[in-house]
């Protein structure tokens, strides 16, 4: 057995039944204990993000709109791009509906994460908010010792990720791709003027990063969704036959890269899952340690904000690549590979002037930088728990010497080794959440009957 042949081997064991379930059913039980909250008070999450309440002078190092583009900045990365065509590539068209069911559920697990960061967070020896799994699995577990234990193992797990799984490698070889590839700038500059670029942001923390995410977020995102929404209008009866196969393939199965139709569904379901938790990181614990951070008194209204979160990342920007990679037809070729196949889709939908492979390649280029500033500070946050500030420095020299090798690591080992600490990393925050689900229905029950009187 080569290397990769036994990191896939421990890839599959950890998402494995066991893990889907525990994912898929801890939202489920969210949404059933919450009334389907995702639903009901998504326009009060989404009027949130944009009005200020009695909260926004509260303790806190920055506001909650920020917080939630810090939390976004780390999860609309390359799991948008590469991620859904990997999905789609592996699973079929169907892999797309696993993704929204994936992402329904995950918005009443990513409230209860971010309602939970700010009801148990402290703060560190700098004066500086700390919060997240660690600190509500340590502080709101009745058993002391389990509590210890898992904080510890999630956040060994986080600065995993931080270093070998979403926050390095894979963002920077997407770089790579999105700026030699459509810019035919050599590795070597790249290598240099990123690892420059990520130095000077992340060198000032939370407040550094939150408003380079505050400009760069709102911009990427919206570039990305309307250049990928003109494609789907100006070609709609291949749009809504993308939509009607996504549906029919999700139950009855396809035949998929290699693969056959009679092992569509479980492929599908498996793919859709795993790729959309990459994506929007409902479930794995690391969106509320930027929540931690915003300014508010209300851990209810937080929680909503960061709920917003994954209805952007996977109903609206993963929707667009995957409606624009099955209509273009170009999910099943085995010609391209990694983000190769989403820039040939856009490019055969939209081909004035190659506008359409320009749209993907600023998009993985701004993605991606963004996501591996957002996964800096989960890093450092997960480090703070473990050794205290005086570790922060160490970590970020790392980092950064991760960053600088980036360009020259192979990718295909990288997904797979990210798929492994991601999943060990939900395990953790995923029983935190079930063992405090009667504290998240408490503090949500008090919360709406306050706003009642």
């Amino acid at each position: 057995m080569n290397t990769l042949d036994f990191f896939q081997a421990i890839n599959n064991f950890v998402w494995g039944p066991p893990l889907l379930i525990l994912l898929i059913g801890t939202g489920f039980y969210l949404t059933i204990r919450l009334g389907v909250l995702q639903v009901f008070k998504l326009p009060l999450a989404l009027k949130y993000l944009f009005t200020k309440d009695k909260y926004h002078n509260a303790d806190g190092d920055v506001s909650s709109f920020a917080a939630l583009c810090t939390a976004l900045a780390a999860t609309i990365g390359t799991g948008n791009i590469v991620g859904v065509a990997t999905a789609i590539r592996l699973g079929g068209p169907g892999a797309l509906f696993w993704m929204w069911l994936a992402a329904f559920f995950g918005m009443a697990t990513k409230y209860s994460e971010g309602l939970l960061a700010i009801k148990y967070r402290t703060k560190d020896e700098n004066g500086q908010q700390a919060g997240g799994p660690m600190y509500y699995l340590e502080g709101g577990l009745k058993n002391k010792r389990l509590g210890k234990i898992l904080a510890k193992s999630f956040a060994i797990f986080g600065i995993g990720v931080a270093f070998f799984g979403i926050g390095t490698f894979a963002q920077v070889n997407a770089i790579v791709t999105g700026v030699s590839g459509g810019f035919g700038v050599p590795k070597m500059i790249i290598a240099v003027l990123l690892t420059i670029s990520v130095a000077a942001v992340t060198v000032g923390g939370i407040k550094s990063i939150s408003r380079v995410s505050e400009i760069i977020v709102p911009f990427m995102a919206l570039f990305y969704v309307f250049g990928a929404a003109t494609i789907l209008l100006l070609n709609p009866s291949s749009t809504v036959a993308a939509f009607n196969l996504v549906i029919s393939s999700a139950f009855n199965g396809h035949a998929a890269l290699g693969g056959f139709a009679g092992a569509g569904v479980a492929l599908a379901l498996k793919a859709g899952v795993a790729r959309g938790v990459f994506s929007n990181e409902s479930g794995l614990g690391s969106a509320p340690i930027a929540a931690a951070a915003a300014r508010t008194n209300s851990c209810v209204r937080q929680g909503l904000i960061s709920m917003t979160g994954t209805f952007f990342d996977t109903i609206i920007v993963c929707t667009m690549t995957g409606l624009v990679l099955v209509s273009s037809g170009l999910w099943n070729s085995a010609e391209y590979s990694g983000s190769e196949v989403t820039n040939a889709a856009f490019n055969q939908l939209l081909t004035y002037g190659g506008i359409g492979g320009l749209i993907v390649n600023v998009g993985i280029i701004f993605f991606a930088f963004t996501t591996i500033l957002g996964w800096n500070y989960y890093g450092e946050r997960c480090t703070v728990y473990l050794c205290g500030v005086k570790g922060i420095k160490y970590f970020k020299g790392i980092f950064i010497f991760l960053i600088a090798i980036g360009p020259f690591i192979k990718l295909e080992l990288i997904w797979i080794v990210a798929d492994i600490v991601n999943g060990l990393m939900a395990i953790p925050n995923l029983i935190g959440l079930i063992a405090l689900s009667g504290v998240i229905i408490k503090e949500t029950n008090d919360y709406f009957k306050e706003i009642k009187k």
